[in-house]
């Protein structure tokens, strides 16, 4: 970079930014959300297939009552490989890495003939957000600069008295604004963008669960959920300019914080002399508390913005039907359906802060962001999951395991993450970088070896996906007047013209490799 400038009036803004709310808006809300398939290595392995099968302890986290089918107790744990694809290492960000992925208990006791009375706490990874992505296009002549440059000629940044995200403060005071105040549109040439995405969603369970005359299960699950996400990116562009020639935008991105849910199922079967088994489930909405922070610096000259908030984030209703069914003792065949309607997630401010010095406590309340709500309508759409499974038994002390499972779109196909909106989210957002990703397909094959109380599981699944990457909103534009003048030089009306801000869309892919190894202790 050439050339820098920097203003004081824009030091204010950025000193008002830092009690505000970092970037908080759908693509975030839809990262934290969704899951992973994990668990032990023997779910995996049927593709997570067994919420009407039963005794198995990851079925906590689908259908609670799957706990009901144990009549002995259980301790398991699980440790994984996972190997990224594509990319390569950046920052933080490796392609492969060890995970442990699950432990967890069963204790079983018979309250009648027929009858237990089941207790089970699993801890697993509900979701993996390890990930390296790298990008690269020609901008044409847009650039993400140039976004701030026509937002401030359409206005927005006078809007509620706001001024503009951390990021179009970067821009304003560091190049697109000079010191007589004239805006410069830089054009773009091209961009190379780097992203390393670390950290997990950590979900605790603790089940009660049970069974009548063994054809009625029942479970209750509720789950408990540890946020650590971390994101490092940089976005790199090579301007069509003598004056600033490339600039470079810097962003680290943290969210910490807990959540917590409740889960809910039956099993039942409908014949009494057959092992037919139909699962109901429904999960409640993950209720998050989280802490969001980010630092965002451009240019060499460590110029930087940063904020740190707290908020609420509100996941989604699920829904699940099963089906399971046993061929004497060397088969098992389960199916399930899951359906979440993710146009449904809430990102909520904090708007109430109380603390109770008589009784020493404190309290929160909190409100949807409306406009972010309604965003997210228009973005996100339900899911469909799919999940197919069988498990065969050559001998007592060898299973082979496959399965399969599809996940539909979560995004719409003209999803956008909208730098306009009057919104949190968008006022003090870092970045604009966001992927529409396409349907998932999971391979899983599995195998098993038991020797006296143990068993041994391993697991391979193979997941795949793949997206669009853009750099900024596809298509912006704004327009103004200007004077039309004669061969002398006089006005003779005027003319408008349009100035626009356009990406082409990049492929990305997501495919993944997960080994795993269980290790099951019956007691």
């Amino acid at each position: 970079m050439k050339k820098i400038y920097l203003f004081a009036a824009m030091a204010m803004a950025a000193m008002q930014m830092q009690a505000q709310s970092a970037t908080q808006d759908t693509y975030i809300g839809a990262s934290l959300a969704t899951e992973d398939l994990n668990g032990t290595a023997r779910y995996v392995g049927m593709g997570g297939a067994m919420d009407a099968l039963g005794a198995e302890i990851s079925t906590m986290g689908s259908n609670p009552a799957g706990i009901g089918l144990f009549r002995k107790g259980q301790v398991s744990a699980t440790l994984g490989v996972n190997v990224q694809e594509e990319g390569k290492s950046f920052q933080d960000g490796s392609k492969t890495h060890v995970s442990f992925d699950q432990i967890g208990v069963v204790f079983s006791s018979r309250t009648g003939k027929t009858s237990y009375l089941n207790f089970g706490f699993n801890y697993h990874k509900n979701r993996n957000f390890n990930h390296v992505l790298y990008a690269a296009n020609a901008l044409k002549g847009s650039a993400q600069n140039r976004m701030t440059v026509l937002k401030d000629m359409n206005g927005l940044f006078l809007n509620n008295g706001l001024a503009y995200s951390q990021l179009d403060d970067l821009y304003l005071g560091n190049m697109v604004l000079d010191e007589n105040d004239v805006l410069h549109d830089y054009a773009g040439y091209s961009y190379d963008f780097n992203r390393a995405n670390t950290g997990y969603i950590g979900e605790f369970d603790f089940n009660i669960s049970g069974n009548i005359k063994n054809r009625l299960y029942l479970g209750l699950t509720v789950g408990v959920h540890s946020v650590r996400y971390k994101n490092y990116s940089e976005y790199y562009e090579i301007l069509s300019s003598q004056e600033i020639t490339d600039v470079l935008i810097s962003d680290n991105h943290k969210i910490t914080g807990y959540g917590y849910n409740v889960k809910a199922g039956l099993i039942f079967r409908p014949v009494e002399e057959s092992p037919f088994r139909i699962g109901v489930s429904v999960a409640t909405p993950t209720f998050y508390r989280l802490t969001t922070e980010n630092y965002t610096t451009i240019g060499t000259n460590v110029d930087r913005e940063s904020a740190k908030e707290d908020f609420r984030f509100n996941t989604p209703w699920k829904f699940g039907l099963s089906l399971g069914h046993t061929v004497g003792d060397y088969l098992a065949l389960g199916a399930v359906y899951e359906y979440a309607d993710y146009g449904a997630c809430d990102m909520r401010t904090v708007d109430g802060r109380y603390y109770d010095w008589y009784y020493d406590t404190y309290s929160e309340s909190s409100s949807s962001d409306n406009v972010m709500k309604r965003h997210t309508e228009n973005t996100l759409k339900g899911v469909s999951t799919l999940k197919l499974g069988a498990e065969f038994k050559a001998d007592k002390n060898l299973a082979i395991r496959l399965g399969y499972n599809y996940v539909s779109p979560m995004y719409q196909e003209n999803g956008v993450r909208d730098q306009t909106l009057y919104s949190p989210g968008v006022y003090y957002a870092s970045t604009t970088h966001y992927i529409n990703w396409k349907d998932t397909h999971r391979i899983t094959a599995g195998v098993g070896f038991s020797f006296d109380k143990f068993r041994l599981d391993l697991a391979y699944q193979y997941s795949m996906r793949k997206g669009d990457f853009y750099p900024f909103m596809k298509d912006y534009s704004a327009s103004y007047e200007y004077d039309v003048l004669d061969d002398n030089g006089s006005v003779i009306g005027t003319g408008i013209e349009t100035l626009t801000n356009h990406c082409d869309a990049v492929s990305v892919k997501d495919n993944r490799h997960q080994i795993q190894c269980s290790l099951t202790y019956t007691f």
